[in-house]
């Protein structure tokens, strides 16, 4: 990149928070937990995550899902269990809300992203942190770990009533901050929802490859900048 920021967009889960890290194997200890010898919970984890990947790649589904991360956890549980044979409700109810209760305890700031936010705000510079879903989760990740105090702005899907990649939220957050495209960096860790949107606008798109795979090669979008943390920037 050329010239230092006039202003820095951050997004939240898997660019601040790693909400990715142990979600496979905490669904394994969910499937083993509640197994009593009526299925198999290797085989039921491998239905659930292809159930997954089957909710979360329809694009209107993911955008009506994230407002109810809980019910949608019990839907792809509840269709794993039709995969497999399985008719349980109340059994795949169980299996989702403790995958839920395990997540929630286990996700965390990466190491050094807070200390990355404060030396930031130190400077001066002024922060908006844009994310996408239902208000009270977020919300509660950002109180959980005292992250208002770094940002001017913060704009949660299920409150502003829209999310990214609707360019109306990083046009209300330029204006909150009284920046410009051409000197503002929009930091995340989704190609298409954080980068492409921003870098459209004429941002600065600093893409977070937290596991070092690099840009698949199919993606159309070219990230300005390419770091596997965001405590890079500091």
């Amino acid at each position: 990149m050329s010239d230092e920021p006039q202003a820095i967009f951050f997004d939240l889960d898997g660019t601040i928070l790693d909400w990715q890290s142990g979600m496979e194997r905490t669904w394994l200890a969910a499937c083993e937990e509640h197994c009593e010898g009526s299925y198999a919970p290797a085989e039921l984890h491998e239905a659930i995550r292809a159930r997954r990947t089957w909710f979360w790649d329809d694009p209107e589904r993911a955008r009506t899902g994230r407002m109810n991360l809980d019910e949608v956890s019990r839907e792809i549980v509840r269709r794993a269990f039709a995969d497999s044979g399985l008719q349980n409700r109340d059994l795949a109810h169980r299996i989702a809300n403790d995958y839920r209760r395990q997540r929630i305890e286990a996700i965390a700031p990466y190491a050094g992203a807070v200390e990355a936010l404060a030396a930031i705000r130190a400077r001066g510079t002024p922060m908006a942190l844009l994310t996408n879903g239902e208000a009270a989760t977020q919300r509660r990740s950002v109180d959980r770990y005292d992250l208002a105090q770094y940002f001017d702005c913060i704009l949660i899907e299920g409150e502003f009533g829209v999310g990214k990649p609707d360019e109306r939220v990083f046009r209300h957050a330029l204006a909150a901050v009284s920046g410009r495209p051409e000197t503002t960096w929009m930091i995340g860790d989704n190609l298409a929802v954080d980068i492409a949107p921003a870098v459209g606008m004429g941002m600065h798109g600093v893409w977070v490859d937290a596991a070092g795979d690099g840009l698949p090669e199919d993606t159309p979008v070219r990230p300005d900048r390419i770091v596997r943390a965001i405590s890079e920037l500091v």
